[in-house]
C-alpha cells in the first residue's frame, strides 16, 4: 500500500482530527488574506485620509525674502514654470503631486484678495496618482467662500478681473483660512492679469517619506530637489508631515504584530493535534515499524497528512478570507472602497505553497517523536 493510500484512510478514519487540523489552516489563511487585504486598503484609505491635510512641502525661487514668505504666507519672488517638468521628470524621488502656482495679494471690487493660478497637478514617471485637488478649466473662477459672502457672489455669474472674463464654476466651502480670501483660476490666466508669462512663485508637493533611520527626512528632500533646481529651496510643514509619517506607521505596526499572533497560535494548535494523532496511533506505528515500515516512510506518513491539510486548509482559507474582505472591506474602508473588487490571485499561490509547508513544519516534532518509536517497546506495552 503506498503512503498515499495510508494517508487517505488515516484521514477518513480519523475525521474529527483532520477536520480540526484543516480549521486551524483555514483560520490562519483566512485571517491572513483578510487582514493581509484589509491592511493595504487601510494604507490606503490613511493615505488618502491623510492627504485631505494638504500639500506638506513648499518649493520656491532661492531668492524669495523668507522673511515675508513666513509672515504672508506668499512668495515675493517667481521662478520659471518648467521648474514643474523638471521635478516631475525626474526619476527615484521622494516626493509625488507636484502643484505649480502663481498667486499674489490684490484689491478686486473693493476686497483684498488673494488671486492664484494652479496648474493641473501632475506625477512624476509611474507614480500616477488621484489628484488631490480639482483642476480648473479656462474661462473658470473658484471663489473663496468670504470673498462670496462679501461681494454677494453666487455659481454662474458672470465677473471680470482685470479686463478677462470669467464665470463663477463654483463658490468654496469655509475653510477658516487663507482659502476663504482666494480666487482660483487657471494658471494660464492668472499669469496673463499678473503680467507674468510663463512665470511661478510656488510649487506644492506631498513627501513620500516616512521615518528615516539615521537620517533627516528634510535634508533628503533638500538634497534630492537641490540637484534637480539648485535655484530653488524647499520647506516642509513639520507638523503636517509627522502627523501623516507616524499614522502609517502605527498601522503598518498594528498588522505586523497581529498576524505573526494569529500565525503562532494557528502552529501551535496544529502541533498539538499531531502530538494527539501520534499518542492515538502508537500501536498502529509500532505494528507498521514491526512489518519493516522505515522510518522516513513513517515520517513521509504524518508530514504527508500534514501537507494534504495545509492544501484543504489553503483552498478554503483563500476562499472565506476573500469573502470577509469583499464583505466588510467596502464598509470599512469608504474612500478606497473600489480598490477591493477582485480576488488577490497572488495570495492564492502564496497560501497554496506555504500553507502545506506551515502544516508540515508544525507537525514536525511530532513526527520525529513517530520515527523514534521503538516498535518491541510499544507492541510490549499493548
Amino acid at each position: 500500500m503506498t503512503v498515499l493510500n495510508l494517508v487517505v484512510k488515516e484521514l477518513w478514519h480519523r475525521k474529527v482530527n483532520f477536520l480540526l487540523a484543516v480549521l486551524a489552516v483555514v483560520t490562519a489563511v483566512a485571517m491572513f488574506i483578510a487582514f493581509f487585504t484589509a491592511g493595504k486598503a487601510s494604507e490606503r484609505e490613511t493615505a488618502r485620509l491623510m492627504l485631505d491635510m494638504g500639500y506638506n512641502l513648499r518649493i520656491i525661487a532661492k531668492d524669495t525674502d523668507i522673511n515675508q514668505f513666513l509672515l504672508t504666507g506668499l512668495a515675493n519672488e517667481t521662478m520659471p514654470e518648467e521648474y514643474l517638468e523638471k521635478l516631475a521628470s525626474a526619476k527615484g524621488i521622494s516626493y509625488n503631486h507636484l502643484l505649480a502656482t502663481l498667486q499674489k495679494r490684490i484689491t478686486w471690487r473693493g476686497v483684498d484678495v488673494v488671486l492664484t493660478g494652479l496648474a493641473p497637478e501632475v506625477c512624476p514617471p509611474g507614480r500616477a496618482k488621484p489628484p488631490m485637488i480639482y483642476s480648473i478649466k479656462p474661462g473658470e473662477l473658484y471663489v473663496g467662500y468670504g470673498v462670496a459672502q462679501a461681494l454677494g457672489l453666487k455659481e454662474g455669474d458672470a465677473v471680470d478681473i482685470e479686463g478677462k472674463a470669467f464665470t463663477v464654476a463654483k463658490c468654496l466651502a469655509e475653510s477658516g483660512g487663507v482659502d476663504d480670501v482666494r480666487l482660483q483660476c487657471n494658471l494660464r490666466e492668472a499669469q496673463e492679469i499678473l503680467g507674468l508669462p510663463g512665470q511661478i512663485n510656488e510649487i506644492n508637493a506631498v513627501d513620500c517619506l516616512c521615518f528615516v533611520e539615521g537620517g533627516d527626512p528634510v535634508s533628503i528632500l533638500r538634497k534630492q530637489i537641490g540637484l534637480i533646481l539648485p535655484e530653488a529651496q524647499v520647506y516642509q510643514a513639520k507638523a503636517m508631515a509627522t502627523t501623516r509619517a507616524k499614522q502609517r506607521q502605527m498601522v503598518r505596526n498594528l498588522f505586523a504584530v497581529i498576524m505573526p499572533s494569529v500565525v503562532i497560535a494557528c502552529g501551535l494548535w496544529i502541533g498539538i493535534l499531531a502530538i494527539m494523532n501520534v499518542r492515538d496511533r502508537q500501536q498502529e506505528i509500532g505494528i507498521m515499524r514491526a512489518l519493516g515500515y522505515g522510518s522516513s516512510r513513517v515520517a513521509v506518513l504524518f508530514l504527508g497528512k500534514a501537507v494534504v491539510i495545509g492544501l484543504f486548509g489553503a483552498i478554503l482559507g483563500f476562499l472565506i478570507g476573500t469573502g470577509l474582505a469583499f464583505r466588510f472591506g467596502p464598509d470599512i474602508f469608504k474612500i478606497t472602497a473600489q480598490t477591493i473588487i477582485k480576488p488577490e490571485l497572488a495570495l492564492f499561490v502564496r497560501s497554496v505553497v506555504f500553507a502545506p509547508v506551515f502544516a508540515a513544519i508544525s507537525s514536525f516534532i511530532p513526527a520525529m517523536i513517530a520515527v523514534t518509536y521503538d516498535p518491541a517497546v510499544t507492541l510490549r506495552e499493548e
